[in-house]
């Protein structure tokens, strides 16, 4: 996605209501509708914004139950905060993760694949959520860069060409919300283009189904392999019905997709695995990273997590936390669609 021309269509957005206000100004009703239609439209941005907001600060303050283990050595992991960025810079934008070792063997990875396949560019790291950020600040003493201060940065160092490659899951409001951020930068740089989210095209639906059942290819027909997404309640949220609509097309009738926070529930997956001939069953989250979620909420001891859910349900379970950014397929998918991108730029 080319930000300039993003820039346009909200401009003309912009335009037409304003030359819509102007042709009813002389009518007091249209007036007083066009009035209550922007208070409502302003409501209704403000109640967006604010859902978002909580549904953040929600996700991060549950990021941070892990103090009672250790999560890994912090200095192993490469911020990417460094200035000397040069005229070209591929700015890697993710949700972040406290756990340590967790983010060097998954977002540190899909920077890693990202700066190996770019080398005319300076691969740099930004965080969306500043929960975390000051988490491992405090903790650790480890400063990651929050997106402002990602783009403050590039355009301090005199960046000319810059490309945001984002680690979302989907096309989401975090995605509209970076989108939204760097656009009021974009005019700081010569170009600028936003890469796709892991899932946004049909192939890269097939993409990810052939990466995670090679992963989990040694399991037989005797186990169900569970997928566990975070879930949201925007529209974006049907990216996990359409992965279980398209594993199930492709014959791979053992394997199931479920939320932590919407639909499918861990009681639809569990009612799912139960009208199926299972005796063993393999929890794996689908998520970039391995945080809280993972670790709690799917391999968790309490009472109401996924494996506990299931054990008592008589299944022989294992879990396997690890996040998607640790698997090669997924990484080159994240390159190619940074590759989309770059080459979307003016030569």
């Amino acid at each position: 996605m080319r930000l300039n021309k993003l820039a346009v269509v909200f401009a003309a957005a912009a335009l037409s209501a304003v030359m819509v206000a102007g042709c009813s100004g002389g009518q007091k009703e249209s007036a007083a509708e066009s009035e209550a239609e922007t208070s409502a439209k302003t409501t209704e941005a403000e109640t967006t914004a604010e859902e978002t907001t909580m549904a953040e600060t929600t996700a991060a303050a549950e990021e941070m139950d892990e103090e009672n283990y250790d999560t890994g050595d912090a200095s192993r992991d490469n911020v990417r905060n460094q200035d000397d960025i040069g005229e070209n810079e591929l700015m890697v934008v993710s949700f972040g993760t406290s756990y340590n070792d967790n983010r060097r063997l998954t977002i540190g990875a899909i920077e890693e694949a990202i700066e190996k396949a770019f080398p005319d560019y300076s691969v740099r790291r930004g965080f969306t959520s500043q929960i975390i950020i000051d988490h491992v600040k405090t903790r650790d003493n480890i400063a990651i860069d929050n997106v402002g201060e990602a783009l403050a940065r590039a355009e301090k160092n005199g960046v000319k060409n810059l490309v945001i490659q984002p680690t979302h899951l989907m096309n989401g409001l975090e995605y509209t919300d970076l989108v939204n951020e760097v656009a009021e930068y974009s005019d700081a740089f010569d170009q600028v283009a936003v890469g796709q989210p892991l899932l946004t095209s049909e192939d890269d639906f097939k993409a990810v189904i052939k990466v995670i059942t090679e992963a989990t290819a040694q399991y037989d027909d005797e186990t169900a392999i569970c997928f566990m997404g975070h879930g949201t309640e925007a529209e974006s949220n049907q990216v996990y019905s359409k992965m279980q609509e398209m594993l199930t097309e492709a014959g791979y009738k053992n394997y199931y997709v479920g939320t932590v926070e919407a639909a499918p529930s861990l009681d639809d997956v569990l009612a799912m695995v139960q009208a199926g001939d299972y005796k063993r069953v393999v929890l794996e989250p689908l998520m970039i990273v391995a945080g809280d979620h993972a670790n709690n909420d799917m391999a968790g001891d309490e009472e109401d997590s996924w494996k506990t859910t299931f054990e008592n349900a008589g299944y022989e379970v294992t879990c396997l936390v690890r996040g998607l950014g640790e698997m090669e397929g997924i990484q080159q998918i994240f390159v190619e669609h940074a590759r989309a991108a770059v080459d979307s730029l003016a030569k």
